[in-house]
Protein backbone atom coordinates (compact mmCIF):
# COMPACT_ATOMS: atom_id res chain seq x y z
CA UNK A 1 0.00 0.00 0.00
CA UNK A 2 1.23 3.55 -0.65
CA UNK A 3 2.81 6.15 1.58
CA UNK A 4 0.73 9.27 2.20
CA UNK A 5 2.31 12.68 2.77
CA UNK A 6 -0.15 15.03 4.45
CA UNK A 7 0.67 18.73 4.09
CA UNK A 8 -1.24 21.28 6.09
CA UNK A 9 -1.74 24.49 4.10
CA UNK A 10 0.65 27.38 4.74
CA UNK A 11 -0.20 30.04 7.29
CA UNK A 12 -3.30 31.94 6.21
CA UNK A 13 -4.70 35.39 6.79
CA UNK A 14 -7.35 33.79 9.00
CA UNK A 15 -4.68 32.06 11.11
CA UNK A 16 -2.92 35.33 11.88
CA UNK A 17 -6.21 37.14 12.51
CA UNK A 18 -7.29 34.43 14.96
CA UNK A 19 -10.40 33.65 12.91
CA UNK A 20 -11.92 30.21 12.42
CA UNK A 21 -12.12 30.22 8.63
CA UNK A 22 -13.86 26.95 7.90
CA UNK A 23 -15.20 27.06 4.33
CA UNK A 24 -15.26 30.86 4.16
CA UNK A 25 -14.21 31.75 0.59
CA UNK A 26 -11.25 33.94 -0.25
CA UNK A 27 -8.99 32.96 2.67
CA UNK A 28 -5.49 33.23 1.20
CA UNK A 29 -1.98 32.62 2.48
CA UNK A 30 -0.33 35.49 4.32
CA UNK A 31 3.25 36.54 3.57
CA UNK A 32 4.76 33.86 5.77
CA UNK A 33 2.40 31.24 4.37
CA UNK A 34 3.48 32.12 0.83
CA UNK A 35 7.13 31.71 1.88
CA UNK A 36 6.31 28.34 3.44
CA UNK A 37 4.66 27.24 0.21
CA UNK A 38 7.63 28.46 -1.84
CA UNK A 39 9.92 26.27 0.27
CA UNK A 40 7.82 23.14 -0.23
CA UNK A 41 9.40 22.02 -3.56
CA UNK A 42 12.85 22.03 -1.95
CA UNK A 43 11.66 20.09 1.08
CA UNK A 44 10.17 17.43 -1.19
CA UNK A 45 13.07 17.33 -3.65
CA UNK A 46 14.06 13.81 -4.58
CA UNK A 47 10.77 12.24 -3.55
CA UNK A 48 8.98 10.57 -6.47
CA UNK A 49 5.42 11.79 -5.94
CA UNK A 50 2.83 9.84 -7.90
CA UNK A 51 -0.01 12.33 -7.43
CA UNK A 52 -1.23 15.27 -5.39
CA UNK A 53 -4.72 15.60 -3.92
CA UNK A 54 -5.97 18.88 -2.51
CA UNK A 55 -8.82 20.34 -0.53
CA UNK A 56 -10.80 22.67 -2.81
CA UNK A 57 -10.16 25.66 -0.53
CA UNK A 58 -7.92 28.46 -1.77
CA UNK A 59 -5.32 28.24 1.01
CA UNK A 60 -4.57 24.63 0.08
CA UNK A 61 -4.49 25.26 -3.66
CA UNK A 62 -2.15 28.22 -3.11
CA UNK A 63 0.13 26.08 -0.95
CA UNK A 64 0.59 23.55 -3.75
CA UNK A 65 1.10 26.11 -6.52
CA UNK A 66 4.93 26.34 -6.21
CA UNK A 67 5.21 22.56 -6.10
CA UNK A 68 3.07 22.19 -9.23
CA UNK A 69 5.15 24.84 -10.99
CA UNK A 70 8.31 22.90 -10.13
CA UNK A 71 6.71 19.60 -11.17
CA UNK A 72 4.43 20.36 -14.11
CA UNK A 73 3.83 16.65 -14.75
CA UNK A 74 2.51 15.97 -11.24
CA UNK A 75 -1.18 15.01 -11.51
CA UNK A 76 -3.42 17.16 -9.30
CA UNK A 77 -6.83 16.06 -8.03
CA UNK A 78 -9.37 17.89 -5.87
CA UNK A 79 -11.40 16.06 -3.22
CA UNK A 80 -14.00 17.85 -1.10
CA UNK A 81 -13.79 15.09 1.50
CA UNK A 82 -10.45 16.47 2.70
CA UNK A 83 -11.81 20.02 2.83
CA UNK A 84 -11.95 21.80 6.19
CA UNK A 85 -14.45 20.84 8.85
CA UNK A 86 -17.82 22.51 8.28
CA UNK A 87 -17.90 24.70 11.39
CA UNK A 88 -21.30 26.12 10.50
CA UNK A 89 -22.26 29.14 12.62
CA UNK A 90 -18.76 29.23 14.10
CA UNK A 91 -17.21 29.97 10.70
CA UNK A 92 -15.71 33.43 10.42
CA UNK A 93 -15.79 34.07 14.18
CA UNK A 94 -12.82 35.00 16.33
CA UNK A 95 -11.36 32.05 18.23
CA UNK A 96 -11.09 34.26 21.32
CA UNK A 97 -14.89 34.69 21.26
CA UNK A 98 -15.49 30.97 20.91
CA UNK A 99 -13.53 30.09 24.04
CA UNK A 100 -16.54 30.96 26.20
CA UNK A 101 -19.02 28.93 24.14
CA UNK A 102 -20.26 25.89 26.12
CA UNK A 103 -19.59 23.69 23.09
CA UNK A 104 -15.86 24.51 23.24
CA UNK A 105 -15.39 22.37 26.35
CA UNK A 106 -16.91 19.44 24.46
CA UNK A 107 -14.62 20.13 21.49
CA UNK A 108 -11.62 20.09 23.82
CA UNK A 109 -12.56 17.23 26.15
CA UNK A 110 -14.97 14.99 24.23
CA UNK A 111 -14.67 15.84 20.51
CA UNK A 112 -16.49 12.71 19.38
CA UNK A 113 -19.64 14.28 20.88
CA UNK A 114 -19.10 17.69 19.28
CA UNK A 115 -21.34 18.89 16.47
CA UNK A 116 -21.06 22.48 15.25
CA UNK A 117 -24.34 24.44 14.99
CA UNK A 118 -25.32 24.67 11.35
CA UNK A 119 -22.29 22.53 10.44
CA UNK A 120 -21.10 18.97 10.91
CA UNK A 121 -19.88 16.80 13.75
CA UNK A 122 -16.21 15.98 14.23
CA UNK A 123 -17.15 12.31 13.82
CA UNK A 124 -18.58 13.01 10.38
CA UNK A 125 -15.51 15.06 9.48
CA UNK A 126 -13.20 12.20 10.40
CA UNK A 127 -15.33 9.61 8.60
CA UNK A 128 -15.24 11.47 5.28
CA UNK A 129 -11.52 12.26 5.55
CA UNK A 130 -10.54 8.69 6.40
CA UNK A 131 -12.83 7.43 3.65
CA UNK A 132 -11.01 9.66 1.18
CA UNK A 133 -7.63 8.29 2.30
CA UNK A 134 -8.83 4.71 1.91
CA UNK A 135 -10.12 5.42 -1.60
CA UNK A 136 -6.95 7.25 -2.68
CA UNK A 137 -4.72 4.54 -1.22
CA UNK A 138 -6.47 1.99 -3.40
CA UNK A 139 -6.42 4.22 -6.48
CA UNK A 140 -2.75 5.19 -6.14
CA UNK A 141 -1.69 1.59 -5.52
CA UNK A 142 -3.66 0.40 -8.54
CA UNK A 143 -2.17 3.08 -10.80
CA UNK A 144 1.37 3.34 -9.43
CA UNK A 145 2.13 0.28 -7.30
CA UNK A 146 2.31 -0.43 -3.59
CA UNK A 147 5.55 1.53 -3.08
CA UNK A 148 4.12 4.79 -4.45
CA UNK A 149 4.19 8.05 -2.50
CA UNK A 150 1.44 10.60 -2.89
CA UNK A 151 0.55 13.89 -1.26
CA UNK A 152 -2.59 15.42 0.21
CA UNK A 153 -2.87 19.11 1.09
CA UNK A 154 -5.50 19.62 3.75
CA UNK A 155 -6.31 21.29 7.08
CA UNK A 156 -5.30 20.94 10.72
CA UNK A 157 -8.33 19.13 12.15
CA UNK A 158 -8.61 16.91 9.08
CA UNK A 159 -4.97 15.81 9.34
CA UNK A 160 -5.23 15.24 13.09
CA UNK A 161 -8.27 13.03 12.58
CA UNK A 162 -6.48 10.96 9.91
CA UNK A 163 -3.48 10.52 12.22
CA UNK A 164 -5.75 9.44 15.07
CA UNK A 165 -7.31 6.80 12.83
CA UNK A 166 -3.89 5.56 11.68
CA UNK A 167 -2.72 5.20 15.29
CA UNK A 168 -5.91 3.47 16.39
CA UNK A 169 -6.70 6.39 18.72
CA UNK A 170 -10.20 7.30 19.71
CA UNK A 171 -11.29 10.63 18.27
CA UNK A 172 -11.57 11.94 21.83
CA UNK A 173 -7.74 11.89 21.94
CA UNK A 174 -7.12 13.73 18.68
CA UNK A 175 -6.71 17.10 20.40
CA UNK A 176 -3.41 15.75 21.75
CA UNK A 177 -2.02 16.00 18.22
CA UNK A 178 -0.70 19.25 16.74
CA UNK A 179 0.16 20.03 13.12
CA UNK A 180 1.48 23.50 12.29
CA UNK A 181 1.03 25.34 8.98
CA UNK A 182 2.88 23.75 6.06
CA UNK A 183 4.00 20.85 8.25
CA UNK A 184 4.52 17.38 6.80
CA UNK A 185 2.86 14.33 8.34
CA UNK A 186 3.71 11.00 6.71
CA UNK A 187 1.84 7.71 7.07
CA UNK A 188 2.97 4.51 5.40
CA UNK A 189 0.02 2.17 4.95
CA UNK A 190 0.64 -1.60 4.86
CA UNK A 191 -1.56 -4.70 4.79
CA UNK A 192 -1.07 -5.18 8.53
CA UNK A 193 -1.11 -1.63 9.89
CA UNK A 194 -0.25 2.00 9.17
CA UNK A 195 3.07 3.42 10.36
CA UNK A 196 3.36 7.08 11.36
CA UNK A 197 6.74 8.18 9.97
CA UNK A 198 6.53 11.94 10.50
CA UNK A 199 4.16 14.13 12.50
CA UNK A 200 3.87 17.88 12.00
CA UNK A 201 7.42 18.17 10.67
CA UNK A 202 8.35 21.73 9.75
CA UNK A 203 12.08 21.61 10.46
CA UNK A 204 11.54 24.72 12.61
CA UNK A 205 12.55 24.12 16.22
CA UNK A 206 10.88 27.38 17.27
CA UNK A 207 7.63 25.45 17.20
CA UNK A 208 8.84 23.60 20.32
CA UNK A 209 8.81 26.74 22.46
CA UNK A 210 5.99 27.05 25.04
CA UNK A 211 2.97 28.89 23.69
CA UNK A 212 1.18 29.85 26.87
CA UNK A 213 -2.08 28.38 25.59
CA UNK A 214 -2.98 26.65 28.83
CA UNK A 215 -3.16 23.29 27.08
CA UNK A 216 -6.05 24.29 24.81
CA UNK A 217 -6.04 22.76 21.34
CA UNK A 218 -6.61 25.45 18.70
CA UNK A 219 -9.70 24.59 16.69
CA UNK A 220 -8.72 24.62 13.02
CA UNK A 221 -5.03 24.18 13.80
CA UNK A 222 -3.76 27.65 14.66
CA UNK A 223 -1.02 29.81 13.18
CA UNK A 224 2.00 27.81 14.29
CA UNK A 225 5.16 29.22 15.85
CA UNK A 226 5.41 33.03 16.09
Amino acid sequence: MPTLMLVRHGRSTANTAGVLAGWTPGVALDERGAAQAAALPGRLAGLPLAAAVTSPLQRCRDTLQPLLAARPDLPLHTDERIGECHYGDWSGRKLAELTDEPLMETVQRHPSAAAFPGGESLRAMQARAVGAVRDWNARVESDHGEDAIYLMCSHGDIIKSIVADALGMHLDLFQRIRVDPCSLTVIRYTRLRPFLLRLGDTGDLASLLPRGDGGQAVVGGGAGAP
